[in-house]
């Protein structure tokens, strides 16, 4: 396969126009270069990329269902069987890492409940048998914006291990 690229002026233009919009910027490069992560595609990856790819996942459920909505959606073993929190840590986002020991916990305790098939109604339901993911949520929405920040300056300061830039 060919390596990641990332236009220089798509960088700047992202950059002027937001956090999110840089970070974008490069989970989308890595996404258009794979097609879907999966098993095989995260083998072309880097851990910096799967990192990222990863954090896009947490970012985009929790944002959208919090923390059941992640987990019912069938990503607890991607996040609690791979160094996701690790590398959360290495990255600069402590709390992030925080954050994701405790909801493996949760997870542990609620593994039966949030893997099990559900209909919409009994989906809704999961929420009331696992108020303690209320903290996680409010945690991550409270934080979600300097987050975003620290991930997007961490790409900024190892951006050669996101995508090689190109001139134009």
């Amino acid at each position: 396969m060919n390596e990641i690229t990332v236009k220089e002026s798509s960088v700047v233009k992202a950059a002027e126009l937001g956090m999110d919009e840089f970070v974008g910027v490069f989970t989308s490069a890595i996404k258009k270069h794979i097609g879907e992560l999966n098993a095989e595609t995260m083998g072309v990856l880097n851990a910096e990329q799967v990192t990222l790819l990863a954090w896009e996942i947490l970012h985009d459920e929790v944002m959208d269902g919090g923390f059941v909505q992640l987990l019912h959606n069938g990503y607890g073993s991607f996040f609690f069987q791979n160094p996701f929190a690790k590398m959360m840590r290495l990255w600069g986002l402590d709390d992030v890492a925080r954050l994701i020991n405790k909801a493996r916990k949760l997870y542990a305790k609620y593994s039966v409940l949030l893997e099990k098939e559900a209909d919409d109604d009994e989906f809704m339901q999961l929420y009331e048998k696992m108020p303690e993911f209320d903290d996680l949520d409010d945690c991550f929405v409270e934080n979600e914006e300097q987050w975003v920040g620290k991930v997007a300056c961490y790409i900024d300061e190892h951006i050669d291990r996101f995508a090689t830039i190109l001139k134009g």
